[in-house]
């Protein structure tokens, strides 16, 4: 009998684990729609279906982005154009959760703020660079504040949603239990609006990343990837024009990954608020 129950629990063990190259195998699809396009860019260049100039081939845009890595001039540019987003995004994110929570519990404010930021929200944040430039002059304040300006509305939007879902009944639970307002909001109401939030604060730096770069082109920076792409495009550097990209690609996906799913992994996934 004990023979048996060992054998029925090795069996249940080895079918309920993973197989061992599952790992390999995301990996692997992951990686194979980048190689696929990467593969076809190359053909292409090859092919020389467009001007060499005007259409490089990877070896030379890897080439060149280690040139520009070891003259310091990519590092420099990179670094500016991340000071200028997480000084405005910062200020975006606390001023934006600030109002959307602040929406969500308080009928005057929604009143207030929602018809402004349903009008404001869908109008391209380059559309407000000759204005903020007016305001405010050139340099890094036009950039700064068109970021907080523009990423604030959907992490305001996402915020108020994420209030609003809150479960009624959760927080009469909670109200039952004996929690006053300030274990009411820190216990319930942030913890279940948490994933909403999150969700606006990724397409609030989704929209900050494509405004400051955009801004950055139009506004009289020294330094900033924007401005580094803007001026390979006068002199048709396509190679640092791409290179500039891959930056901007590679800024935005170690943010993803050292900064969002961090904070997804120690709150509403322990939680289990989300898988």
């Amino acid at each position: 009998m004990s023979d048996t129950i060992a054998d029925a629990s090795t069996l249940a063990a080895a079918t309920s684990a993973p197989p061992r190259d599952s790992r390999w195998r995301v990996v692997a699809r992951t990686a194979f729609p980048f190689a696929v396009v990467l593969a076809l860019w190359e053909i292409t260049a090859r092919l020389q279906i467009f001007p060499p100039r005007l259409f490089p081939s990877l070896v030379e845009v890897v080439a060149t982005f280690f040139r520009l890595t070891e003259a310091g001039i990519l590092p420099r540019h990179a670094a500016e154009t991340a000071a200028r987003l997480i000084i405005g995004f910062l200020l975006s994110a606390l001023i934006g959760v600030a109002i959307g929570m602040l929406m969500g519990r308080w009928r005057r404010a929604e009143d207030v703020f929602l018809p402004l930021v349903s009008i404001l929200a869908p109008i391209p944040g380059i559309a407000w660079a000759p204005l903020f430039l007016l305001w405010f002059g050139a340099g890094n304040p036009p950039a700064i504040f068109l970021v907080i300006f523009v990423s604030a509305f959907p992490i305001i939007l996402n915020t108020w949603s994420g209030v609003k879902a809150v479960k009624e009944i959760w927080l009469r639970a909670a109200q039952s239990m004996g929690a006053d307002n300030r274990r009411l909001f820190l216990k319930v109401i942030v913890p279940g609006a948490l994933p909403y939030i999150l969700t606006g604060l990724r397409l609030g730096l989704a929209q900050a990343w494509r405004t400051l770069v955009g801004v950055e082109m139009v506004v009289a920076v020294p330094w900033g990837l924007g401005w580094m792409i803007f001026g390979a495009y006068q002199f048709l550097n396509t190679d640092v024009m791409l290179a500039g990209v891959a930056v901007i690609a590679m800024l935005g996906l170690a943010l993803e990954k050292l900064v969002f799913q961090r904070i997804e992994q120690y709150t509403v996934q322990r939680w289990g608020m989300m898988t």
